[in-house]
């Protein structure tokens, strides 16, 4: 792999036939990850293997830019949509299939399977087109959703979500890719903040959606409607993108050899460490063997990318990137602690505020509103760049710190609306310039030629810190909230807990509604408002302080970039002529 200053080579001339790729002489970081099979496409634009890397835009035409972008939005909006609407169903679906104690895997289990997927979708996509791709991915979204529309039991209603969760696995991550490939380094930032505003619109609006609509048109059909809608976004894509394949194809090996070569026990193992970690800390009361496991399915996972494959999931030059791994792991930390804003803030206008579904929904507006704020500001004022943005990542963490401890102290019925509407606005607009900031300074730290498994692997801590924030925090939120409702409901019967209060506890944990719909009495809903605001407060403070550690593990990426191979040669070369010299 050369440099990136080396001169792009030539590409060959499409073959009539179209099965015929553009190939390259030798691959540079201006070279496209993704390369188009033309160099003019049929609506007669330059293609983005011609101009992908330059400081300009690559022009794919205006009509087919709308298609593509307006499609994607909608897929973005239908994975987005779908975990901050399951905050507002939850209730309704425990009531229905009668599985109060297990609601909180209506959420869990379409995290947990988008986080352990993403790195096979990332490996996948390095063989096959991200037309293909993606059309894959709607439809294995279509299909969870059709599956859970139908279900009658808890079982088949999982295995909806967790289908739904293989879809949704590939759609943030091709988001990416299609950016880093289709626009220029000057905008990139700007567009990378407009995915990042795209998924935050889709995590305000369902829950407003779903609010909105559950009471007229009920949950299943609210399931059943982004089925056609999934297939539809993904046939715009597919139809609107340009023929891509990815840099490096080889058109000699089939794809089934190009299967046959995938790092399937490195995928295993590392999906089932996810899974068996989750799992152990997404129960009501944490599992010490699933997380046991997890570990040494982690050890054997490592052992077999460095010991026993060619052609490693995730790349050994990667796994030794202190950079790299460092930003996943501040990533890991930094999202799940918004995963908390992003689930309870709704579950405080549910249970403590006493709000509508719909209301309660609505209070992901400002969040998200900052959100996406946040990240097209910063990609379109700073990250112009290429180079370091050590400072501007740290200076913005620390802000996300104090606006989500803030809400430890705001989380109460006493507070007023505009306050706590104001810090959810801030802590969002925050987590948006973060999130653009940290991506670009990886960047700078990743080799050249890893930049494509980078951004996979950062996007697949992003979605894995769903699952994170979800598991960690809804086990610690769940059990102070059952600890305090206990002691509170033994002390109002005096200190007696009667087999009725047991299901009561059981059914407040599973749904936040019941608060102030579940014919309550004065007491009992002031015991139970008081436990939500208890366990708001833990576990906001929880957060804030795992972000504390994310701030060192973020200052510990440093702020230098790697040599590359061509500086190498030069520095190697210079020795040896110093050397050469001396002996003379």
């Amino acid at each position: 792999m050369t440099s990136s200053t080396a001169t792009p080579p030539p590409v060959k001339s499409h073959q009539p036939d179209g099965d015929d790729f553009s190939t390259f002489a030798t691959a540079t970081e201006n070279t496209p990850l993704i390369q188009s099979d033309t160099d003019t496409l049929r609506d007669g634009s330059v293609s983005p293997a011609e101009s992908a890397g330059s400081d300009e835009d690559p022009v794919i035409g205006w009509k087919r830019a709308v298609c593509i972008i307006l499609s994607m939005w909608a897929l973005i909006f239908l994975q987005a949509s779908n975990m901050s609407g399951m905050t507002m169903t939850q209730s309704t679906i425990a009531a229905d299939l009668d599985s109060y104690a297990q609601a909180m895997w209506f959420t869990s289990s379409y995290l947990i399977t988008t986080a352990s997927m993403a790195p096979l979708v990332g490996r996948l996509a390095m063989i096959f087109s991200p037309g293909i791709m993606i059309l894959v991915a709607s439809f294995f979204f279509a299909l969870g959703a059709l599956i859970c529309s139908l279900a009658k039991v808890f079982a088949v209603f999982i295995t909806g979500r967790v289908i739904s969760g293989v879809g949704g696995a590939g759609v943030l991550t091709l988001s990416m890719i299609l950016v880093l490939q289709l626009t220029s380094k000057r905008r990139r930032g700007l567009f990378i903040g407009m995915v990042n505003a795209g998924f935050t619109i889709g995590l305000s609006c369902g829950a407003v959606v779903f609010g909105a609509l559950l009471p007229s048109l009920g949950w299943r059909a609210l399931f059943l409607a982004q089925s056609p809608l999934s297939i539809l976004a993904g046939l715009g894509v597919y139809f609107s993108l340009p023929h891509l394949t990815v840099r490096g194809h080889d058109k000699t090996n089939t794809a089934l050899s190009k299967l046959a070569k995938i790092d399937y026990l490195g995928a295993v193992t590392l999906t089932t460490t996810i899974v068996l970690f989750l799992y152990g800390l997404s129960s009501p009361k944490i599992l010490i063997l699933p997380i046991i496991l997890s570990f040494a399915s982690l050890a054997l996972f490592l052992a077999t990318e460095y010991l026993y494959t060619s052609d490693p999931i995730i790349p050994i030059s990667v796994l030794q990137s202190r950079g790299v791994l460092l930003s996943c792991l501040g990533q890991l930390g930094f999202m799940a602690a918004r995963w908390t804003v992003l689930f309870y803030a709704p579950v405080f206008v549910l249970a403590v505020r006493g709000y509508s579904p719909a209301v309660a929904g609505s209070v992901l507006i400002p969040t998200n509103a900052g959100f996406g704020l946040g990240g097209v500001i910063v990609g379109w004022l700073h990250v112009k760049r290429t180079g370091s943005f050590w400072s501007p990542s740290l200076v913005s963490l620390v802000f996300f710190i104090f606006t989500i401890f803030g809400l430890s102290f705001l989380s109460t019925a006493a507070v007023e609306p505009w306050l706590y509407v104001t810090t959810i606005f801030l802590n969002g607009f925050a987590t948006g310039a973060c999130l653009n900031y940290t991506l670009a300074h990886m960047l700078h730290l990743a080799a050249p030629e890893t930049h494509f498994i980078a951004t996979s692997l950062l996007a697949t801590f992003r979605g894995f810190a769903g699952s994170f924030g979800t598991a960690i925090g809804g086990g610690a939120f769940g059990r102070t909230l059952r600890d305090v409702l206990t002691d509170g409901f033994t002390e109002l019967d005096g200190g007696v807990l009667g087999e009725g209060r047991r299901v009561l506890i059981t059914r407040l944990i599973g749904s936040p509604a019941l608060v102030f719909e579940g014919g309550l009495s004065d007491a009992e809903r002031a015991v139970a408002v008081g436990g939500y605001e208890v366990a708001l407060k833990m576990l906001y403070r929880g957060a804030a302080a795992v972000c504390l550690l994310v701030l060192i593990v973020q200052a510990g990426t440093g702020w230098s970039a790697p040599v590359s191979k061509e500086e190498e040669d030069e520095i190697e070369e210079e020795i040896a002529e110093h050397d050469g010299r001396m002996e003379a």
